[in-house]
């Protein structure tokens, strides 16, 4: 072997040992283990150009083994990207670009947040179908002219593939034949808490081939010439290649093949013998010039011609290009979908008095008609969601620019390729029954903490299914999905508020979600799009004094505008609020706040779901909700089981108002729904 690539491999270990000593904290066994796989992918293979790292037709590199950090962020040092040696120094210390795992946007050349295991594998096979997708769109207007073209890689632990979320994602990849997804597979029999047989036996190249997958095996990890050539030949495969390369945990070090080199920093005697046994010289955080230019200079002899080829095609294509390819340019260069909607300007019919997710399944594909980067799908449900986007057709491997993705019964997997596609400028959504927002829960909270343009689609959103019982219904689930940081909730009223969600979906770039009944939802006077973008405001005023404001979300405000009529003929003047997205009310100034909600009044919220979070504005006393699991009957017979019945409401609040029970039972006929309440606002 060069004995410069010796030098220059090995340098690349021990400083980034030395980052993990210099923190008292970080992984140092996959960084000896894994260290010749990674050197190998950016010396004589990875198309990147670390001078333009969002370089469009870059090669993707997702470390999912995210704990190998320390060897990422050493690695890119040593590339050229924007890392200084003071950043290495800095691993894993507050507000430095060396996190304790990568974090997208704070570190060049990082693609993704990782960490969780088997998540950056998912986000992986988004990024891979996104590549297809783009390239055959383009291959649509103008064949073969190679502006998209390139691999999405993993880095993958025996601890991703144990994730139930990679075989998910796995699955799909297969089914898709995503030829250009190459995961690197750093199998060294190891986990965190002792060797991999105490928990798995399962043949990894049996079960990938299974799945449609391509496999290739190099038995010693430690050489580069191997794992070169087999990662050669994986770029001629047809499917998605999964290559298992046999390593050593710690390798060199005196707890080599252990599980306690996993997650332990190396004590100064082993490093010490460690820089001997690679032969590294340089004082701790320092590193030879020639090891840094052997593989800075192996990335620019690859990749310089051809990265000026491709940019002097990419200026050629812009000026020669049609209206529709000027669009595809526009989104690759500024993720520009092209798209104009507001809620101002479109038009409510009054055809839209349905169920929500049918009003719901309406806009969207009016969406998907005026933009070609709008996709996404269910996991099994959409013909119960009814988020198909009718016009289009299905993504498959005939058709990789279908803008339909069957997920199958996978919520996690879809989440987190939903997130890869996000990552690569797509406005996306994902499809299931809310209470199933338990399943994708880990891959919605990395789209948050990415801040990434995810939409998910919940249906089927409260106890009033009915029949399908305590295992459909949800209850605590609004309370999780609120309460996750970054992430805005909408529960749409009507289909005013609906137009609402969507025009604040497609102009901001955030993660969304959105939780819609099955029930028909009729349109109702008050309800307003721009107001929706607000969080909260006043559906119907108080006429004199305020008695109580009453607070209510998605399909129960209409009941609690019937409720209001009622108590207007019992003599209480209250105010009717709708807050079809309690997060983005709370981002309101004080003074918005107040005038919405004011401080002096007795507040009563009406959800049918957990009370928990309401309490930030109520005291618990004045909460109506369900704060226990639902029942199998008819909506009647569970909503009125669980005192959520239309009179079982009107009672508590009129309790919460006087301050003592009814004397008398109210009527048990509601009111008829009224010209007055319910007519079209537009």
């Amino acid at each position: 072997m060069n004995p410069d690539l010796v030098h220059s491999l090995n340098s690349l270990r021990i400083l980034s040992i030395d980052m993990i000593d210099q923190a008292s904290s970080g992984h140092p066994g996959i960084c000896l283990g894994a260290a010749p796989i990674i050197y190998s992918l950016f010396a004589n293979h990875l198309k990147v150009n670390p001078a333009d790292p969002n370089w469009i037709n870059r090669d993707r590199f997702v470390m999912s083994a995210g704990h190998g950090s320390a060897l990422l962020y050493a690695t890119l040092f040593m590339a050229g990207y924007n890392i200084s040696i003071d950043e290495l120094v800095n691993f894993r210390r507050l507000d430095s670009l060396t996190p304790g795992h990568p974090e997208y946007g704070k570190t060049p050349g990082v693609e993704v947040t990782t960490g969780p295991l088997g998540q950056g594998f998912a986000n992986a096979v988004g990024m891979a179908i996104a590549e297809k997708y783009l390239r055959n769109l383009l291959d649509e207007q103008m064949p073969k002219q190679n502006i998209i073209d390139y691999y999405t890689y993993v880095l993958a632990s025996d601890g991703d593939l144990m994730e139930g979320v990679a075989s998910e994602a796995a699955a799909i990849a297969g089914n898709l034949a995503l030829d250009k997804l190459i995961v690197l597979f750093d199998s060294n029999d190891i986990t965190l808490d002792g060797e991999l047989r105490l928990s798995s036996h399962e043949d990894i190249i049996r079960k990938y081939i299974a799945m449609g997958w391509e496999v290739d095996f190099v038995q010693e990890g430690n050489d580069t010439r191997e794992i070169d050539k087999a990662i050669t030949r994986a770029k001629y495969n047809k499917k998605p290649t999964l290559i298992e390369i046999k390593t050593i945990i710690g390798r060199g070090s005196l707890n080599e093949g252990k599980n306690i080199v996993h997650g332990k920093p190396l004590t100064r005697d082993d490093i010490n013998n460690l820089r001997k046994k690679y032969k590294i010289t340089t004082n701790p955080m320092e590193i030879t010039e020639n090891a840094v230019k052997y593989l800075r200079l192996s990335i620019a002899n690859r990749i310089n011609e051809p990265y000026k080829t491709w940019q002097k095609s990419f200026l050629d294509l812009k000026k020669n290009a049609s209206s529709e390819v000027l669009k595809i340019i526009r989104f690759l260069e500024n993720q520009d979908l092209g798209l104009n909607f507001n809620s101002n300007s479109f038009k409510i019919q009054s055809d839209y008095n349905e169920e929500l997710r049918e009003s719901n399944s309406k806009l969207m594909n009016i969406i998907s008609d005026r933009t070609k980067f709008f996709l996404g799908g269910s996991a099994d449900v959409s013909s119960s969601c009814h988020t198909n986007l009718y016009k289009e057709i299905e993504m498959s491997r005939k058709y990789p620019t279908g803008r339909n993705i069957y997920f199958g019964v996978r919520e996690h997997a879809m989440g987190a390729i939903l997130n890869g596609l996000a990552l690569s400028g797509f406005k996306v959504f994902g499809s299931t029954f809310l209470v199933f927002a338990d399943y994708l829960k880990p891959a919605l909270r990395m789209s948050a903490m990415m801040n990434l343009p995810v939409t998910y689609v919940f249906t089927h959103d409260s106890a009033a299914i009915g029949q399908d019982g305590p295992t459909h219904e949800p209850i605590e689930q609004l309370t999780m999905l609120r309460s996750t940081p970054n992430i805005i909730d909408f529960r749409p009223a009507d289909i005013n508020e609906v137009v609402g969600c969507w025009d604040y979906i497609m102009n901001n770039k955030r993660t969304v979600f959105l939780s819609l009944s099955k029930e028909e939802a009729h349109i109702l006077a008050g309800t307003s799009g721009e107001k929706t973008m607000k969080g909260a405001y006043i559906v119907r005023e108080e006429k004199e004094h305020l008695d109580a404001v009453l607070v209510a979300t998605g399909i129960e405000l209409t009941t609690t505008l019937l409720i209001s009529e009622e108590l207007k003929h019992q003599g209480f003047d209250v105010r009717v609020v709708s807050m079809p997205s309690m997060n983005l009310f709370k981002a309101q100034d004080p003074s918005y706040q107040n005038e919405i909600l004011p401080k002096n009044a007795k507040i009563i919220s009406i959800e049918a779901g957990s009370t928990m979070p309401w309490t930030y504005f109520t005291p618990k006393e004045n909460t109506i909700g369900i704060d226990e699991f639902g029942y199998s009957g008819t909506k009647d017979e569970v909503l009125h089981k669980l005192n959520f019945d239309y009179e079982t409401i009107l009672s508590k609040i009129v309790t919460i108002i006087t301050g003592q029970a009814p004397e008398e039972t109210v009527s048990s006929e509601e009111p008829t729904k009224t010209e007055s309440n319910m007519e079209d606002n537009n």
